[in-house]
């Protein structure tokens, strides 16, 4: 009898139920992987934000170490060459009477980015942010340890093309940033990984 049963496949076999746990475990699955690829993209973003900061705080060193009180260096006659200037404004010199607000706007602008960090499923936008995050604590840290005062302090800049503002590497991030993240909003991309059609 029970031969017969397993021949025909009668109700009493478990192979539904079997199937459905599947299923069900499938979907849990699924909802776990999720996790570790939000990990992944929370990693990128604080991976490239700790680049970008690196970079731009190693240049700052030495470029006042070495460039300082010195003549500026020609890297591409004049089209191109190193001046170390202390900003106290924004990016490309801008507003130097507000160095406390643009300072409290940066401060304001990581808290944002950590927060956003939290619904991250996006490689590109882990990267856009990044850039921004990394760009912000380098020129943030400037206005905190660097003359005349905490809050107050003027950032480094240095790099000077012919008939633009002296910016930094802190700055350069940022705009690539930007740049990235307009570029991800026209194609719809959101942070969380969806596509979304106006």
């Amino acid at each position: 009898m029970a031969e017969a049963e397993r021949i025909i496949g009668t109700p009493d076999t478990p192979d539904a139920d079997r199937e459905e746990q599947e299923r069900a475990g499938t979907g849990a699955t699924a909802a776990e992987t999720e996790r570790p690829r939000g990990k992944r993209r929370i990693a990128v973003l604080f991976a490239v934000a700790v680049f970008a900061y690196a970079l731009d705080l190693i240049s700052k060193m030495i470029v006042v170490a070495k460039l300082e009180h010195h003549e500026p260096i020609e890297i591409i006659g004049d089209w191109l060459r190193f001046e170390a200037i202390r900003n106290a404004g924004a990016a490309f010199g801008f507003g130097e009477a507000f160095t406390v607000i643009f300072t409290v706007i940066a401060a304001a602008v990581i808290v944002v980015i950590i927060r956003l960090a939290r619904k991250l499923y996006s490689l590109p936008w882990a990267i856009a942010l990044g850039l921004l995050l990394g760009g912000a604590l380098g020129n943030l840290t400037d206005r905190i340890f660097r003359s005349p005062g905490v809050f107050e302090g003027a950032v480094v800049d240095f790099i000077a093309p012919k008939h633009f503002a002296v910016f930094n590497l802190a700055d350069s991030a940022i705009v690539c940033g930007g740049i990235l993240i307009v570029l991800l909003s026209f194609r719809g991309l959101d942070p969380d990984g969806t596509v979304h059609k106006d």
